[in-house]
């Protein structure tokens, strides 16, 4: 794409997404994802009421009484958008692209992120980590994230969550938010999830296109799988074929789903026929309601 036509979309995706961020959604990403840091500040004399799992004992055996420690939220957080550029992303029969999608998607959490002063980073990943941009505040920053998810072009095609998870675990110290954005058609990521979510607090966005859960009556179909690379004909005709394919797709989404109830994993999924706005706004109000 040529730079002028990517300014242009990026003035265009900046417009949209900053507006929703500012007016839709800040408040409600400030009141959803503040105070999941805590940092060590004081000890104090244990009062009547405080919670005996914050004694510190060292303190306490030293000075022969009782004392907490006392802690205060961690203003600033560091906001991670770990991002699917995988092949299976290129698709769409709707109003747009899964990753069109995403694209939106990311830009109106990064602007959300620095309306709240928070650090925002990208981790684009394939079956390897394809490109990191380390946190940073400012506007210029979201714009040059804007413009890597436009015109990101990806060495690689399959999909390894499981990869990009491992990365995300020994790149970031800091516990961060981590929205972690992708179709979840790689189902092998428990494992790493799980122990990525001890150290952060990931939110699993996936993205969908309807045709993917309900492939219609074409008659034979020249299809192009983009991860594995292969072109092969497809009888869409067949009751057989489409069963057999919703089947897979919804055994899919179903695992997903599983890993992310295991693990207390908050999650959404985005549909590329329908509004984000929505579903995102009811995760905010989710994780909201438990402050």
């Amino acid at each position: 794409m040529e730079t002028s036509a990517i300014l242009k979309k990026v003035r265009k995706i900046e417009i949209k997404t900053r507006g929703l961020s500012s007016q839709i959604f800040a408040g409600h990403y400030h009141s959803a994802f503040k105070g999941r840091g805590m940092a060590f500040n004081e000890v104090r004399e244990y009062q009547y009421g405080d919670d005996i799992r914050n004694i510190d004992w060292n303190v306490t055996a030293r000075l022969n009484h009782p004392y907490v420690k006392i802690y205060e939220e961690e203003r600033e957080l560091t906001v991670i958008l770990l991002i699917d550029v995988s092949g299976s992303n290129e698709f769409g029969t709707k109003s747009c692209l899964k990753e069109d999608l995403i694209t939106e998607v990311s830009s109106v959490l990064a602007f959300s992120a620095i309306t709240n002063n928070d650090k925002v980073g990208v981790v684009f990943f394939s079956n390897k980590v394809e490109k990191f941009i380390p946190p940073k505040k400012g506007t210029s920053h979201i714009l040059r994230i804007i413009r890597e998810l436009i015109d990101f072009h990806p060495e690689h095609q399959q999909t390894d969550i499981s990869e990009a998870l491992r990365f995300l675990s020994n790149a970031i110290k800091k516990r961060a938010t981590v929205f972690l954005i992708s179709d979840f058609l790689d189902g092998d990521f428990e494992r790493a999830l799980r122990i990525a979510n001890h150290k952060h607090d990931i939110v699993a966005l996936r993205v969908v296109d309807p045709a993917e859960l309900s492939i219609p009556d074409l008659g034979f179909v020249r299809v192009f799988d983009k991860e594995k690379g292969e072109r092969r004909w497809v009888d869409t005709s067949s009751k057989k074929v489409r069963e057999h394919y919703r089947a897979y797709f919804e055994k899919k989404h179903r695992t997903a789903d599983g890993i992310f109830i295991r693990n207390g994993i908050d999650s959404a999924v985005l549909t590329t026929h329908s509004d984000y706005v929505k579903p995102l706004m009811l995760l905010f109000r989710k994780r909201e309601s438990r402050f």
